[in-house]
């Protein structure tokens, strides 16, 4: 392998995670953040946790000029991992032109810097919300794509088929789009973790806020879905397990002998869990009992998903490790962790 990997997002929430899985198999990664989503002392735990150096570039991932500068600065690159985008379901429901405009040109402008600089991988952060609200579970990465339930979901969409279509213009680059489903957790140390932005727009973040008291209580949307609880149902994916997935992608595009191929692959546990079995899981490995109430459905939320992660564990040779007590545990310790350091 190469010794570089440059990775936008970096210093996000898997972004964050990944860099330190690449450094276990001596990659040097590469962050280029603009800090938007995420906090400048995490790159600093990155290194804390990291075996290899670890490089960082200040910036806006949607400026293929800039994007262009930092690639051509770096040589023995293997390849790009790519999480620069907003990911927040509800709140691309508010502000879609946020959503359209970051996702899409931050995909470009990594498109047109890789040309210019011959970098031949590429590993596309997707997400489980291009399938729409699924006919046949669980999904399969040859599931109809079907209308997307969000702006989130279909910029995901867009940029999908914004690389099939780049592929098959006869651009020699090998890519990975990966499909994941919910990430939770936090890194064991205890050291990196999910950190929301005012107020939380993902589950298990709300969890743990409302249970340490930085929430009055957790609004659960939905009871009335035609699920065993009435909940939606989702496959909560530890942060660590997605981490490594994308590292085995790499991997795997760089033992590719061929150029301009591009693969898909979903990632989860291949279970659901209900949003009542993870408050009740919670409860159990925290300890605490959480107050929360029952709410109206929330735009662009899908009733149940979860993931046929067979191909992954065949051609990646990934398997998911922890639980969702696990990665629960985990977000709890996290959480309690940033409370003791503002205190």
């Amino acid at each position: 392998m190469p010794n570089k990997i440059i990775v936008t997002g970096g210093a996000g929430y898997i972004g964050s995670h990944t860099c330190v899985e690449l450094s276990k198999i001596g990659v040097e990664p590469v962050i280029i953040d603009n800090f938007s989503n995420s906090e400048t002392y995490i790159v600093d735990r990155i290194r804390e946790l990291s075996q290899t150096e670890i490089h960082l570039v200040q910036g806006d991932c949607t400026d293929s000029e800039f994007l262009k500068s930092v690639f051509g600065s770096y040589s023995d690159v293997a390849g790009i991992i790519h999480f620069a985008a907003f990911k927040a379901v509800g709140e691309s429901s508010a502000f879609p032109l946020k959503y359209y405009q970051n996702n899409i040109d931050s995909t470009i402008a990594v498109l047109k810097a890789m040309e210019s600089s011959n970098i031949p991988n590429l590993v596309f952060s997707s997400s489980c919300t291009v399938y729409g609200q699924p006919e046949v579970l669980p999904v399969t990465e040859s599931s109809p794509i079907q209308p997307a339930e969000s702006p989130y979901g279909r910029t995901k969409q867009i940029c999908e088929d914004m690389l099939k279509d780049y592929r098959r213009a006869g651009n020699a680059v090998n890519i990975v789009s990966l499909r994941y489903f919910n990430p939770i957790g936090a890194h064991p140390s205890g050291l990196i973790g999910e950190l929301p932005l005012g107020v939380p727009n993902n589950l298990v973040p709300f969890i743990t806020q409302t249970a340490i008291g930085k929430r009055k209580q957790l609004t659960v949307f939905g009871k009335d879905y035609n699920t065993p609880d009435g909940t939606c149902i989702r496959d909560y994916i530890h942060v660590v397990d997605l981490a490594r997935a994308h590292v085995a992608a790499i991997e795997f595009l760089s033992n590719l002998q061929e150029k301009g191929s591009y693969h898909l692959f979903n990632l989860g546990t291949g279970e659901g869990s209900s949003v009542q079995e993870v408050i009740d899981t919670f409860e159990k490995v925290s300890g605490v009992k959480l107050p929360y109430t029952y709410g109206e459905r929330r735009p662009g939320d899908v009733e149940k998903v979860y993931a046929d992660v067979s191909k992954a564990e065949t051609e990646l040779n990934w398997k998911c490790e922890y639980s969702l007590a696990d990665s629960l545990r985990d977000a709890w310790n996290w959480e309690k962790l940033i409370n003791e350091q503002k205190a």
